[in-house]
């Protein structure tokens, strides 16, 4: 099972210095793909927890590229609506050939209503269109005779049934987002899906988290190793730990979270 971890891309602190540390440590530390969010109007209800600067995800990603080496490099998530599916194919394709193959698309519905209206995006179709969008994609990605291009994994977000159905029509992964470990086995105990690649949260506590409905990857090491050991079990081939918690201060500060993926790296291993 692969490790992961959501950058966050937006903010008051972040800024391209930061941007290439996190980068540097990610890589260095051993991890296995490096993701980042989206939003293209920093709208009220964006702002509240993902405030400017936001840094274009196919931008950031492109210039990442070219400071790594090994990482994969991927969007958790693309709202999928808000761009024109063949811009979004042409744009993933090139930085994908660009990466050496190394781009994951993970896409969603979006949740941010006055985006949607900012963008003259339909907000109660967003469902319908990101079908739509998939089936585009793959459309406009069918590889040709002796095309030897690294295929494009694609992760859907989201929990629902829509999104389920989604998944298992259109993507090569579910992405699902910091959930409890209970819903996780329910919904892959239920569904035939084609992979598993959860993003879940990373909160280090010093004291053993007590809570039923405790999300994954918050708690003390042990606890946040024994959540990981039981995704793998559970079938994850990458886990994306995201070590944001919503206070867009956090960007100010990202040590802590450094620290965080420090220890996860160096006592996590993989058993044979």
């Amino acid at each position: 099972m692969q490790l992961g971890v959501n950058v966050p891309n937006f903010g008051p602190g972040t800024d391209p210095g930061v941007l290439r540390e996190w980068a540097r440590i990610t890589e260095g530390l051993g991890f296995d793909l490096l993701m980042v969010s989206d939003h293209v109007a920093v709208t009220p209800d964006v702002a509240e927890r993902y405030p400017e600067p936001f840094y274009d995800p196919f931008t950031t990603l492109s210039w990442l590229a070219g400071l790594t080496t090994r990482l994969r490099l991927g969007t958790t998530v693309l709202v999928l609506p808000y761009r024109h599916p063949l811009l979004v194919a042409r744009m993933a394709a090139n930085l994908n050939q660009l990466s050496g193959g190394r781009f994951v698309l993970g896409v969603g519905v979006g949740w941010a209503r006055q985006e949607f209206d900012a963008l003259g995006v339909p907000f109660t179709t967003r469902g319908r269109l990101t079908d739509e969008y998939l089936g585009a994609l793959r459309d406009a990605w069918r590889p040709e005779v002796g095309d030897d291009t690294t295929p494009i994994p694609v992760w859907v977000g989201g929990h629902s049934e829509a999104a389920i159905r989604r998944t298992i029509r259109f993507g090569d992964a579910w992405h699902p987002l910091r959930l409890p470990l209970p819903l996780l086995r329910s919904v892959l105990t239920s569904h035939s899906l084609p992979a598993f690649a959860p993003r879940i949260a990373l909160r280090m506590t010093g004291t053993l988290v007590d809570d039923r409905e405790r999300p994954a990857g918050v708690g003390t090491i042990e606890q946040i190793l024994d959540d990981l050991d039981q995704l793998r079990l559970l079938g994850a081939d990458t886990v994306v730990l995201d070590p944001y918690h919503g206070d867009p201060e956090e960007t100010r500060r990202p040590h802590a979270a450094w620290q965080a993926l420090t220890a996860v790296a160096t006592h996590w291993r993989t058993p044979s």
